[in-house]
Formats: structure tokens, sequence, C-alpha cells
């Protein structure tokens, strides 16, 4: 009888355990995720928007740089229109119903995902040819060169991510359209830790080496010319210190998403062989990666300020003239 009861609790400590740790997606859902998405919404929702009308009316001429930018702020803007909806299902411990809402959602997620850092590639490209080439002469400074590369940039991020949909619907499908499962849980005829993998590397790993090759080429440049050109030293400098922690931010919030994804992704396989209660834990981290991946958005408008051509100048002006008008009714007669 001793033996028996012994067992019995064992077997509910074991019991109480495993639906302990089943609970700890739905805890960091409702308790991390819900806020976090939230503030990075009500911060990065107006920055944005702020660069995106101040690039409509307020540059009267366009770089290449500032194409790059606005397309990057175009593709945060519209994310973070996304995180309202998120936050809510999970703050009130609902999942997405509506297929049509749970493709859009996460294609709209990882679109900005990885066009987010192709741009920033970009911008730091144009400024490391800005550097080499002061006269604006090379092709790609030009603006309809920017237009260009921005358009095969959309065209590139789509193609990475169009496996990712047929998967969502392959999943979809599976579980009579009624459950929206994030990336790393998704199951289908892509084989999902193969494709992840792949895009990890052309979508992120790819672009990481790429800026940080455009980071030492303008550090290669300002050590040659430093003597030459002392009196625009200054400047360099500055576009080194900007590149440098556009390369470092990225660095830094992509990294533990990306591993942390894989990893996740593999923990579940049928070759795995790990335990529930291991693979919630790593699941877990993973969750917590999701937002601080994200936190791009709101950190992005810092480098429209830095980088554009006088752009801070003329919205401020803008702002300011704007004010006044707007003072001038209140005033009496």
């Amino acid at each position: 009888m001793v033996s028996l009861s012994i067992h019995t609790i064992c077997n509910k400590n074991n019991h109480t355990m495993v639906l302990n740790c089943t609970l700890i997606d739905d805890v960091l859902e409702r308790y991390y995720l819900s806020p976090f998405y939230a503030i990075e919404f009500c911060i990065g929702f107006p920055g944005n928007l702020l660069v995106v009308l101040g690039y409509i009316f307020c540059l009267p001429v366009w770089h290449s740089c500032n194409i790059y930018l606005f397309n990057l702020a175009v593709s945060d803007l519209i994310f973070l229109c996304t995180l309202p909806r998120l936050s809510y299902l999970y703050a009130n411990e609902q999942v997405e119903t509506n297929p049509y809402a749970c493709i859009i959602n996460r294609y709209v997620l990882h679109v900005n995902l990885y066009s987010s850092i192709l741009f920033m590639v970009w911008v730091c490209m144009d400024r490391f040819l800005l550097i080499k080439h002061p006269m604006k002469n090379h092709y790609l400074l030009r603006p309809r060169a920017a237009l260009l590369v921005a358009g095969l940039s959309w065209l590139a991020v789509n193609v990475e991510v169009a496996p990712m949909i047929a998967l969502m619907v392959q999943d979809l499908q599976s579980g009579n359209w009624s459950l929206c499962k994030d990336f790393a849980s998704l199951k289908g005829e892509v084989n999902p830790f193969g494709y992840s993998l792949a895009l990890t590397l052309t979508g992120y790993i790819l672009p990481m080496v790429a800026m940080c090759g455009f980071s030492y080429q303008i550090a290669h440049l300002l050590h040659v010319h430093e003597r030459a050109l002392q009196h625009r030293a200054t400047s360099y400098k500055k576009t080194l210190r900007v590149v440098a922690s556009a390369a470092a931010m990225f660095l830094v919030l992509y990294t533990p998403y990306h591993v942390l994804r894989n990893v996740t992704i593999a923990i579940w396989q049928p070759w795995a062989g790990v335990k529930l209660c291991t693979g919630m834990y790593v699941q877990g981290l993973y969750i917590l990666t999701r937002p601080l991946a994200f936190m791009h958005s709101v950190i992005n408008p810092v480098f429209y300020f830095l980088m554009g051509d006088k752009f801070r100048q003329l919205l401020f002006a803008k702002l300011r003239k704007l004010l006044r008008k707007t003072e001038r009714p209140r005033q009496p007669a």
C-alpha cells in the first residue's frame, strides 16, 4: 500500500510538472508578448508614420539613400499595423480563427523581418559608395538605380517568404482552418527545418555579412584618406558610427531569434527525441526573442534622422511652420 501510494504521488507530480511546462506558452503570450507588442506599436507607429509623411511632404529632392530609407519606413509601418490585433488576442488568451488574417499577419511579419535588414544593407552600401565617390558619379548612387534595387529587393523577399505561405496553408488545412500557429510550429509537405535554415542563411546571415563588410570598407577608406581629407574626417567618422550601429543592432536583435527558431523547429522533429518539457522550455526561450527581433521597427527612425540628407532640418522646419499656422487663429483680433 505504501509503495502504491508513493507511485501514485510520483505519477501525480509528473503529471503536474507536465501540465505546468505546457502552460509556458500561454503565460508568456499573455503577460510578455501582449504588452511588449503594444509598447512597440505605441512607440514605433508614430515614429515611422512621421518619417513616411516627412519624406512625402518635406523632401523636395530624393537621393538614393532616401529611397532605401523610405522603403524601410513603409515596411516597418505596415508591420506595426499588425501588432494591435496580436496584442489583443494574446491578452485575452484567444487564437486567430480567421485563416486569411493568420496568413496575412505572418506574411507581413516575415516580409518586414527580411526586407528591413536588406534595405539597411543598401543604405550601408550607399554610404560606402558616397564616401568612395564624393561627386555621386557612381551608377548605384542615382535615384533610378535605387528604385530598381528597391523593387528587386521586394521581389527577392517575397520569393523567400513564399514557401512559408504554402507551409501555413498546409498546416491550416490539417487543423480544419481553425488554428493559427507560429512559424516554428508549422507542419506540412515543405520541410520546416530545412526551409528555416535556408531562410536564415539568405535572409539574415548573408545580409549581415554584407553590412559588416561595408562597415569595414568605410573604416578602411576613412583610414586611407584621413590625412588627405582632414576637414571631412568628422563627417566620415559619423557615417562609420551610424553604419556600424545599424550592423550591431541587427546582430543583437536578430541572432537570438534565428538561433532559437531553428533550435525550436529541430527539437520538434521526430528524429530529435526531446522530452516534452525540455521542448517547451526551449520554445519559451524562443518566444522571448520574438518581440526583441522586431524591436528594429522602433529603433529604425533614429537612423532616418542620422542618415537622411538634411531630412531632420526640413522636417523640423515644416513642423514649426504648421505650428505657427495653428497658433494664428487663437490670437485675438
